[in-house]
């Protein structure tokens, strides 16, 4: 009989700690809440690879695309949690978050994650949401374009809902300060690490004449590369030339490397509050430093922020709900 019982204690041992192994409690305002690695396993063996095959043929026809889906997790998780907000539709009764400022012309991306959960409906129906899709989709961009791999802890349910508003207050915006980085990424949970980590993310992607036209006027101190300046200054000065876009990392604009700290330090940040980093503060410098120097230091920061990030304000269980269609509520 005692026998049977330390084997018992053993056998339940190993199971806390093979669950332990697998999910991630994260407690916000003492409320638990658990994500967990291979959620899917069992109920869609085929959803990790089938997010991963859409994204890699999104990618390989549009480099771009890698950035875009990156940045549809950030805007979504900066907006009251990772909850899909990001993705749905306004109706004549409901306004989402597509149109605000920091949005409105910028997001890309929605009809990769259209296909994707229009796939996963037809393999398993009712069972992926559409957050987990952004957070997965996210890591197959960083990882198709070079980037360091982890393993994305599912569970996320989509909301109900949107904030036009907050995705206007929360989002940084491309003109920021250090201490207004600061401040929006704590205020979403995040430190003051993981903002110089995620900024990271920048070594991907363009953007719009009309988001740096301060770097445009020559009046950026003396870490302004002068011929980077006139370059900038020559393709925003065409017709049409607010909407000209630049890319943020000149040297590898479609590979995940730590080049765009590099570039920082040559004064060659493409948005203000990327080059601020450098500038404006010496306890954000000596990290861009660091990450300069060591790429496998950065891609082990920003792989570790992006899975704090992808943790915050997440609905589970009973809370929120899997839906059909990204762009609308069931």
């Amino acid at each position: 009989m005692a026998k049977c019982l330390v084997l018992l204690f053993l056998c339940l041992v190993m199971v806390s700690i093979n669950v332990a192994n697998t999910m991630n409690e994260t407690c916000v305002d003492d409320i638990s809440i658990v994500l967990q690695i291979d959620l899917y396993k069992n109920s869609c063996p085929e959803a990790e690879s089938i997010i991963y095959s859409w994204v890699e043929n999104a990618v390989s026809q549009d480099s771009r695309m890698a950035a875009s889906l990156l940045r549809l997790h950030f805007h979504d998780c900066f907006v009251n949690g990772c909850d899909g907000s990001v993705l749905l539709d306004d109706t004549e009764d409901f306004t989402g978050e597509k149109t605000a400022l920091p949005n409105l012309n910028s997001l890309r991306g929605f009809e990769v994650i259209d296909a994707i959960k229009s796939e996963l409906e037809s393999v398993c129906p009712q069972t992926v949401s559409c957050a987990d899709i952004l957070a997965t989709a996210a890591r197959d961009s960083v990882v198709i374009s070079g980037g360091p791999s982890w393993e994305v802890e599912m569970g996320r349910k989509d909301s109900l809902g949107a904030s036009k508003e907050a995705a206007t207050n929360n989002i940084p915006g491309p003109n920021s300060t250090v201490p207004i980085l600061v401040a929006k990424f704590q205020n979403v949970g995040l430190s003051f690490n993981d903002m110089i980590a995620l900024s990271g993310a920048h070594t991907l992607g363009m953007a719009r004449c009309s988001t740096f036209s301060s770097r445009l006027q020559g009046s950026n101190g003396p870490d302004i590369d002068l011929d980077f300046l006139q370059n900038l200054q020559q393709l925003c000065s065409q017709t049409d030339g607010n909407s000209r876009l630049a890319r943020l990392d000149l040297v590898s604009p479609a590979t995940f490397d730590n080049q765009y700290y590099i570039n920082l330090l040559s004064g060659e940040g493409l948005l203000p509050s990327d080059q601020a980093l450098v500038t404006d503060d010496y306890q954000t410098r000596q990290l861009v430093l660091s990450y300069a120097e060591d790429p496998l230091a950065f891609f082990e920061d920003f792989k570790n922020s992006m899975l704090k990030m992808g943790s915050l304000g997440v609905l589970t269980g009973t809370d929120g709900q899997i839906r059909g269609n990204c762009r609308v509520v069931n």
